[in-house]
C-alpha cells in the first residue's frame, strides 16, 4: 500500500469527492482507509444500563484505497506515488512535482 497512517488524502470518487483528511486507520486486507472526518455514518445504539435511552453516534466508515490519492505536499493536490532509493533508504515520491513524502 502507498498510502500510510498520518498521511493527508483526498478524496477522488464517491460521494465524498473532493474532501480532504488526514488517513487515521488503515486496513490492509481489506484494501480501505478510514479517514478522519470524512464518509461519516450514523450507528444507532441499542438501550442498555449504561444508555437506558440508546443513542445515534456518528463515525468514520471505511473508504476503499482506489477512491483516495495522497496530497502533494508542494502543489497541494492530488498525487500518484512512486518510490525512490535515495542515500540507501526506500523512500516514497510524489509524481507530480518529485518532493518526498515524510
Amino acid at each position: 500500500m502507498r498510502i500510510k497512517k498520518g498521511d493527508k488524502v483526498v478524496v477522488i470518487a464517491g460521494g465524498e469527492k473532493g474532501k480532504e483528511g488526514t488517513v487515521t486507520k488503515v486496513l490492509p486486507k481489506e484494501e480501505k482507509v478510514i479517514i478522519g472526518g470524512v464518509n461519516m455514518v450514523k450507528k444507532h445504539i441499542k438501550p442498555n444500563q449504561a444508555e437506558p435511552e440508546g443513542k445515534i453516534t456518528e463515525k468514520e466508515a471505511p473508504i476503499h484505497i482506489s477512491n483516495v490519492a495522497l496530497v502533494d505536499p508542494k502543489t497541494k493536490k492530488a498525487t500518484k506515488v512512486r518510490y525512490e532509493i535515495k542515500d540507501g533508504k526506500k523512500v516514497r515520491v510524489a509524481k507530480k512535482s518529485s518532493t518526498v513524502i515524510a
